[in-house]
């Protein structure tokens, strides 16, 4: 089968920025050509982060989720004027959209995405093609995450036991093996990303460099790692419905002592990294791999590894784009009306034909 041409549009829960690639796709192979990172506005990460921590009347959920259709119209419109690329080639974009809500353990279990898809392909004239987590919730799966099923596409052909790990602003580990196994870790980047912003107006912590001022309280680290969500078995997944800035308040208000801000970020980057270890270190790979924008933290890298040093510790190429390009291939999948392999990961009772198709 030849191959085609896919959008594939990211953005994270620490809502840094929209990913954007442009990549050539068949079934053997999804290859980056082009990458572009959109700016997130701070304005508009507040009111969604408003939409997710307070009472909202339901016009406004309305509203932010046209508000950031168009931003994402936009930041593909802006990404192929940058690059020149005719949209008449593209088969499709894979658009994941701004998670509003993930609740996979409830009795009626949702997740909910924010980015109208009809928008997207109405100002772009590409179909697009979103929506990936709710037929695997169809089917009693949890929904997420959704890149194990990537990391296995890439790494099929590869000897060694591979362990990847996503460090996203939630982190998710993957375990290329029959079966699949993959779930997320617990916290990436976010409450670093978020304790950052709160005390120094910064997006996120370059290279760790702020951590490094301080030092880990292990009462603190502790008390965090004692969360049922660290010791619930898989398959399992989180996010900022659980951990969150009031999920981090009401551990330092539970301390005797108080810390210094950096002491915090410290602890909260120990708390990442060893959450993380605990999860490679069951099931000893020769090899784990790196991706996400926490891969760009020095520092974070560098305790991951010290905590597991008979592991070889490596850094994915394209690690930033590697969950955009994990859209373009899905939404490939889509368009060849082919199963994505997740029942393993998820729990489902089948895998499914994940998306739907907007043009």
């Amino acid at each position: 089968m030849k191959s085609e041409f896919f959008i594939g549009v990211m953005s994270g829960t620490s809502m840094d920025g929209i990913d954007v690639v442009f990549c050539q796709v068949d079934a053997d192979k999804c290859r980056l050509l082009e990458s572009y990172e959109h700016t997130f506005p701070k304005s508009l990460k507040t009111e969604i982060l408003s939409c997710i921590e307070n009472t909202v009347p339901i016009a406004k959920i309305g509203e932010v989720d046209h508000e950031i259709a168009l931003l994402f119209a936009d930041a593909v419109n802006t990404f192929l004027n940058k690059v020149n690329i005719d949209p008449e080639i593209v088969t499709a974009i894979g658009l994941h959209g701004q998670t509003l809500w993930h609740e996979p353990e409830s009795d009626r279990a949702f997740t909910m995405q924010l980015g109208d898809p009809n928008i997207v392909a109405a100002r772009t004239g590409i179909p697009t093609v979103a929506d990936f987590r709710r037929k695997d919730m169809a089917f009693g799966g949890s929904g997420a995450p959704l890149a194990p099923a990537f990391h296995k596409f890439i790494f099929k052909n590869i000897g060694n036991r591979i362990a990847v790990v996503n460090l996203g602003g939630i982190a998710n580990i993957t375990i290329v093996q029959e079966p699949l196994v993959g779930y997320d870790t617990g916290p990436g980047n976010m409450l670093m990303d978020a304790w950052i912003g709160k005390h120094r107006d910064l997006p996120y912590d370059k290279d760790g460099n702020w951590a490094r001022e301080g030092k880990v309280d292990y009462k603190l680290l502790d008390r965090m790692m004692q969360d049922n969500y660290f010791h619930q078995p898989s398959p399992k997944s989180t996010g900022r419905e659980r951990f969150n800035e009031k999920w981090l308040q009401a551990h330092l208000d539970a301390q005797c002592s108080v810390l210094s801000a950096s002491s915090v970020q410290r602890t909260l980057l120990e708390l990442t990294a060893l959450s993380i270890s605990n999860e490679v270190l069951r099931f000893n790979p020769d090899i784990l791999m790196l991706c996400g924008g926490g891969a760009r933290n020095s520092f974070l890298v560098e305790r991951i590894a010290a905590l597991m040093p008979n592991i070889q510790v490596g850094i994915m190429e394209h690690a930033d784009a590697l969950e955009a390009m994990m859209m373009a291939w899905l939404a490939y999948k889509r368009i060849h009306n082919e199963t994505v392999e997740l029942k393993d990961v998820t729990g489902a009772v089948q895998n499914t034909i994940l998306g739907g198709i907007y043009q």
